[in-house]
């Protein structure tokens, strides 16, 4: 069998992004993955300005009583803070030339005399550089604020609005074409006939691939025969840049996923040494006009099928995207749990809950086929080969959240 180290390595080496780029207006970008670094014209903030309401001052000025001079609401331009004076400013505005510290409204005390002129008692202690934001504090002109294969979410669009930047130039959407395959598979909605069970997995890959931003074409259940597999396969090609199937990727008499994929390319089956989801399919479907998609087939048991995408499928996706960065972080909590019966060949992926107390919580099924097993956990406790687990132990863990959503 292949550590899933090993098969992650194979898998990528095969990854290819489309080349076509297309560009965006920002606030349409979202879900989309950045094709070029971005860099800024600017300077954020522009200016150094206020961080408070109050009164740009000079720090030297501590303890004395100044006019306030000018007003400085935000989006206008002061004048130079003339001698012996005080501004009031507002937060956001720029601060006056000469001045060095801007001092709270509620730190200060006012007046006002006879003429109507506003009088300003300053604290006695007044740090030069309190409360301003410095000009180019958060971005400097020329430096590069997005990196290429960057996933643009609303921080990131926002970073780009803030450069001044109304549109971006982004990779295509990538294309993928899926299917189920399987007799006993029936949809949602129809009657249930004996030794029948309803699709979930088209339910799960599909919310999985549009998740990551993927056009997806849905082909439905593909009847358990080699002919309408092939057909199937060479529909899908056309147009997209990967097929993923999920069932029939064993070498049963029912099982044509294999044939199917030889007969119009090229295919290999890995025995990935994870549970739940151990067989593995990846290879590629020739085009009409030269070109391949490439195919991966996941195993047919709906958490196999949820667990491999995830480790394997998803990883492969975002490198096709031209995501830049496609490993998943670990973070590591407790256990709340023993776990006594590891498997001694394969790496284990437990479903787990965080509880209130901060440990986690097992699912009390750990079956390839309990798919309510991924609707309770909040992590995959990643096992090594033979590991067991007492409560108290510490463990590494993927974010399902994390997983199932762009980086």
């Amino acid at each position: 069998m292949l550590t899933l180290a090993e098969a992650l390595e194979r898998l990528l080496a095969g990854a290819v992004a489309p080349a076509e780029r297309e560009i965006l207006p920002t606030a349409e970008a979202l879900g989309r993955v950045l094709a070029e670094d971005l860099i800024s014209p600017v300077a954020v903030p522009p200016a150094d300005n206020g961080a408070m309401d109050g009164y740009a001052v000079r720090a030297a000025d501590a303890g004395l009583e100044r006019a306030v001079s000018q007003r400085i609401p935000a989006g206008s331009w002061p004048e130079p803070l003339a001698p012996d004076s005080v501004a009031r400013l507002f937060t956001g505005a720029p601060m006056p030339p000469g001045a060095d510290a801007v001092v709270m409204q509620e730190h200060c005390q006012t007046r006002q005399d006879e003429s109507g002129r506003v009088w300003v008692r300053l604290p006695d202690a007044i740090a030069a550089g309190q409360h301003v934001r410095r000009r180019g504090e958060d971005i400097s002109v020329g430096s590069t604020v997005l990196r290429a294969g960057t996933a643009l979410g609303p921080a990131t669009l926002g970073l780009a609005a803030s450069v001044g930047a109304a549109q971006l130039l982004v990779q295509r959407r990538l294309r993928v074409a899926l299917f189920s395959t399987g007799d006993e598979l029936v949809m949602p909605g129809q009657p249930l006939p004996p030794g029948a069970i309803y699709n979930s997995n088209r339910y799960t890959l599909r919310a999985l691939l549009e998740a990551l931003g993927c056009a997806v074409q849905d082909l439905g259940v593909v009847p358990d025969r080699l002919d309408a597999t092939v057909a199937a396969l060479r529909e899908a090609a056309q147009g997209n840049d990967l097929i993923l199937s999920s069932g029939g990727v064993s070498v049963g008499e029912e099982d044509h996923v294999k044939p199917a994929v030889q007969q119009l390319g090229r295919l290999e089956l890995w025995q990935v040494a994870i549970k739940p989801g151990k067989p593995f399919a990846q290879g590629a479907v020739r085009r009409a006009d030269g070109g391949e998609a490439l195919f991966v087939g996941l195993p047919g048991n709906p958490v196999s099928s949820f667990v491999t995408f995830l480790l394997l499928a998803r990883p492969l996706l975002l490198a096709c995207m031209g995501v830049a960065a496609t490993a998943p972080r670990r973070v590591r909590l407790p256990a709340g749990f023993a776990w006594t019966r590891p498997d001694p060949k394969r790496q284990e992926f437990l479903r787990v809950r965080l509880q209130a107390d901060g440990s986690l919580a097992l699912h009390p099924n750990q079956g390839s086929g309990v798919l309510s097993s991924l609707a309770f956990a909040d992590y995959l406790a990643v096992l090594a080969p033979g590991q067991v687990v007492q409560p108290g132990d510490p463990l590494d863990l993927l974010s399902l959240t994390e997983l199932t959503t762009l980086p």
